[in-house]
């Protein structure tokens, strides 16, 4: 599966965006990474297998020319945030299409561009399936819960937010990160005892 295994507080994530069009986290930067907020529950809800990728990117091409970054966008988007391939995905992926001759490139304010060209508008009008099946697995997965999820990752976001403004401040102490663990711990087994009734 296309996602980075950096933690999560390390993520560019954005919240759900499918059919309840709420916008992301919006902080949690540290190196411009972009994981969706999905991924931080463990399974994550859907794949795209290697294969598939190139027929999400000529769909995201296939209305208007697109940078790199912009094709993640709308990958993000269309999946109800449930996935985001990374830049390690998406311009190898690009380069081979490109080879192909699937796409052409341009150039606009400094940064190439992608259109899809005849070749790769059959490609993926032979594949047209494999995308609607993938989005609509996407929506399946998330689309009824994104609003109560968003709610709770904004309280995660909140908590992470308040230990990035400790460690700065350099109130994170042995003897303090000790309490913190515990009352971690409590509210773990809480929440443990509640979602498996």
């Amino acid at each position: 599966m296309f996602f980075d295994d950096r933690p999560f507080w390390f993520a560019g994530g954005r919240g759900p965006r499918g059919r309840h069009g709420r916008g992301g986290f919006g902080g949690w930067r540290g190196d411009g990474g972009g994981r969706g907020w999905p991924d931080l529950f463990g399974e994550r809800p859907v794949r795209a297998e290697r294969g598939n990728v190139r027929y999400l990117v000529l769909d995201a091409v296939s209305e208007t020319p697109r940078h790199g970054y912009e094709i993640m966008d709308v990958i993000e988007q269309r999946s109800g945030a449930s996935y985001r391939p990374s830049p390690g995905v998406i311009y190898p992926t690009l380069q081979m299409l490109e080879e192909l001759g699937h796409v052409k490139v341009s150039e606009r304010d400094g940064k190439k561009i992608y259109a899809i060209t005849p070749a790769g508008s059959r490609d993926l009008d032979e594949h047209r399936e494999d995308v609607t099946a993938f989005y609509e697995q996407s929506e399946d997965v998330w689309g009824d819960h994104g609003d109560a999820l968003h709610d709770v990752m904004d309280r995660v976001k909140t908590l992470m937010r308040g230990f990035a403004r400790a460690a700065r401040r350099g109130r994170l102490t042995p003897s303090r990160m000790a309490k913190v663990r515990t009352i971690l711990d409590e509210a773990v087994q809480k929440l443990a005892v509640l979602l498996d009734e």
